[in-house]
């Protein structure tokens, strides 16, 4: 458990990340905008996931993640209103993951933990939310990318560049160190 929560807090602000440099390039209209009638647009998408952040991590340890007071039926209705007030809702919910798992000690990971009355100890609910995250992280990027078509500016490896890639990861000694560490 002493490298596992490092980790996992690592793994969670790549994810943050991500999110964020898709904003970056994205104008409000587009972070808005619905592919598809019943798709999700990237605002709606960080409405739910701040939504079940908050729900989530707020009193996690003594209280259900599922909250009475979340209402998930309206994440998933547009009510933003600038690129800035996104951002400071996406901060919140990832501001509360962040206070909750910094606060974990070693002789937590054994505790259970309830979402809607179904046991976790934290280490797996720590795993079932960042999947979750991982998810539709992987939405808002693939959305910000369908926007952007060859404008898009990549956030990993940019198609063709695989070798020069690994030239360069290969150049370096062996060492233990955060993937992201790099980027």
């Amino acid at each position: 458990m002493k490298s596992f929560l490092p980790s996992v807090i690592k793994q969670f602000e790549y994810y943050k990340t991500l999110g964020e440099k898709t904003f970056e390039q994205l104008t409000f209209e587009q972070l808005q905008k619905q592919l598809e009638e019943d798709s999700n647009s990237i605002s709606i998408i960080v409405k739910h996931m701040t939504g079940n952040m908050l729900s989530r991590w707020t009193n996690f340890m003594t209280e259900d993640g599922e909250k009475e007071w979340r209402n998930r039926d309206t994440e998933f209705i547009d009510t933003f209103n600038s690129k800035e007030e996104l951002s400071t809702t996406w901060n919140k919910g990832w501001a509360c993951l962040f206070v909750a798992l910094k606060s974990l000690t070693k002789s937590d990971f054994e505790r259970v933990v309830y979402i809607r009355n179904q046991g976790h100890t934290i280490a797996k609910a720590i795993n079932r939310q960042m999947m979750h995250y991982a998810y539709h992280v992987g939405q808002i990027v693939y959305i910000g990318k369908l926007h952007k078509g060859k404008e898009w500016q990549s956030l990993s490896i940019p198609k063709g560049a695989s070798s020069s890639y690994n030239e360069k990861k290969f150049s370096k000694e062996k060492g233990r160190r955060h993937f992201t560490k790099d980027l």
